[in-house]
């Protein structure tokens, strides 16, 4: 339940247009503006002025407000439109692993660790600061992941390097982060291909795309497990 909250909750909060996420999770949860402020005891005129944007976008207070309030009417119904989300949000573990760290890490030092080599972007990687990573099954994301669901990729925070394994030349990786900002307006600090590359293999499409978005690209062979203990000591 929290992960399902903490979703929708999420998806609102970056959306462009807050106030049509509202709307359209009332809506999905099929409640009325009416029933809606009766429960948060405000005026249904305070509802509409959120949804229609003639109100300042909430803050993540209201809308943790909201969000608890759609999800304790439908359970008081019975629960059938969250047992249907949360089944359809339920994270695809075997897709991704999300880690945080416990402070900041630098770009320089991050690639150092995973012994990688910068590919795209290297004056922005020497900016860079990570609070955490993701090990991506770059496949199953592409094929399996819903696009509502690639916030979940970003863990806690979007300032984290997306590590996809299994990576052939790149191109894959790169539209799906592209792709992924028009749902979740989020982009990781850095971006990792895993697999047997060289930098003349990677995708000259890959490269164009990270330089448009401002993203470091990193390669590496290290193996997984070896990554994962280098990094271990660094996470909360």
């Amino acid at each position: 339940m929290d992960q399902l909250e903490t979703t929708i909750a999420g998806e609102i909060c970056l959306s462009k247009d807050p106030g049509s996420s509202m709307k359209k999770w009332r809506e999905i949860f099929g409640i009325s503006q009416t029933e809606l402020a009766d429960y948060l005891k405000v005026s249904n005129s305070t509802i509409s002025d959120y949804e229609g944007g003639r109100r300042k976008s909430p803050g993540i207070g209201i809308i943790s407000r909201l969000v608890a309030a759609l999800l304790e009417l439908d359970k008081r119904r019975g629960g059938r439109v969250i047992k249907q989300l949360d089944k359809d949000f339920k994270p695809k573990e075997a897709a991704f692993q999300s880690h945080e760290f416990t402070g900041a890490i630098k770009g320089p030092e991050f690639m150092k660790m995973i012994d990688g080599k910068c590919v795209a972007n290297p004056s922005r990687l020497k900016e860079t600061q990570i609070y955490g990573y993701s090990i991506i099954d770059s496949m199953k994301v592409i094929l399996e992941i819903p696009v509502h669901e690639y916030m979940l990729i970003y863990g806690k925070t979007p300032e984290r390097a997306l590590i996809f394994r299994f990576v052939e030349n790149g191109r894959s990786p790169l539209i799906a982060v592209k792709i992924g900002r028009f749902s979740t307006d989020m982009k990781p600090a850095i971006v990792v291909l895993h697999g047997n590359l060289e930098e003349k293999t990677v995708d000259p499409i890959a490269i164009k795309i990270a330089e448009s978005e401002k993203i470091p690209v990193i390669i590496t062979n290290k193996p997984v497990e070896e990554i994962l203990a280098a990094l271990k000591k660094f996470e909360a």
